[in-house]
């Protein structure tokens, strides 16, 4: 295509709620859209760089034996209501009836609609083990949309999920899962760090998140400068203190202390204060 072909709406004016330079840049020039708090629209450019990223997580995931699916954006709330997720969710999961009354969610991530696929066809551990993923629109109705594509409403989101017939494969899918993330983030030549993090309301024994070392963002982690420690600041823990070697021990001693049946007459006594 001819570059004057090219459908690229750039602009010289500065948008105003563009506080990052990434923001400030996809907007000014043509990548995206603004079509409200939290919603973009991808044009020619902004796609094509999407579409790279697309296949370059595709590549990885199918290397390590995943396989990629489209669930569907609507969702039934029964789904969410059976998880106990409905409640528990809060106001950023979005729902809504249709015509007929029946209550439907916008999702914000799809365990509920993967498990209903894993219960309805998996009908024996021989099944498994199974990785199944997808690179896919989700919604969360954000209270406070910010920082252009970092926290919108709206986004593309790749998620994958994986079932085993033991807790072993599922520690092995972790740690392979670990090794597919870290070679994803590498190739798009990201300086990143993978740390303990808190698993919110999709709940799990552990977890760990990706994150990107950057001037601006949405958290801040806890790095050890000794070890290979690192965690989100909401969960980080302190290792704890060796004791010191040759600790003073109190010698102790009996007093004979008449008439002095309160803690303040036994300061008094001593001419000591009561927190002594």
């Amino acid at each position: 295509m001819r570059f004057s072909a090219l459908f690229a709406p750039t602009t010289k004016e500065i948008p105003k709620d563009a506080l990052l330079k990434s923001h400030r840049y996809m907007l000014q020039g043509g990548y995206l859209q603004q079509m409200g708090s939290g919603l973009y629209h991808f044009l020619p450019l902004g796609h094509k760089v999407l579409s790279k990223i697309r296949a370059l997580i595709k590549e990885v995931m199918d290397s390590y034996g995943a396989q990629e699916c489209t669930l569907g954006f609507v969702v039934p709330a029964s789904l969410w209501q059976e998880s106990g997720r409905f409640e528990q969710y809060g106001k950023e999961l979005l729902s809504f009836l249709d015509r007929k009354n029946n209550s439907y969610v916008l999702s914000p991530t799809h365990e509920e609609a993967i498990t209903q696929i894993i219960k309805a066809h998996v009908k024996s551990y021989k099944q498994l083990p199974l990785n199944l993923y997808q690179t896919h629109t989700k919604f969360r109705d954000e209270i406070r949309p910010r920082f252009g594509l970092m926290r919108a409403r709206e986004f593309v989101m790749k998620d994958a999920y994986s079932f085993h017939a033991s807790t072993e494969c599922l520690d092995r899918e972790f740690e392979r899962m670990h090794a597919a993330y870290s070679e994803i983030f590498t190739k798009l030549g990201l300086d990143f760090r993978a740390v303990e993090a808190d698993s919110g309301a999709i709940g799990g024994s552990k977890s760990k998140e990706f994150v990107v070392l950057a001037e601006c963002g949405e958290d801040s982690v806890i790095v050890c400068q000794n070890c290979a420690y690192a965690a989100n600041i909401e969960i980080a823990k302190r290792a704890k203190r060796p004791e010191p070697d040759n600790v003073p021990k109190a010698h102790f001693a009996k007093f004979h202390t008449p008439n002095t049946p309160t803690i303040e007459k036994l300061s008094a006594f001593f001419k000591v204060p009561p927190t002594f």
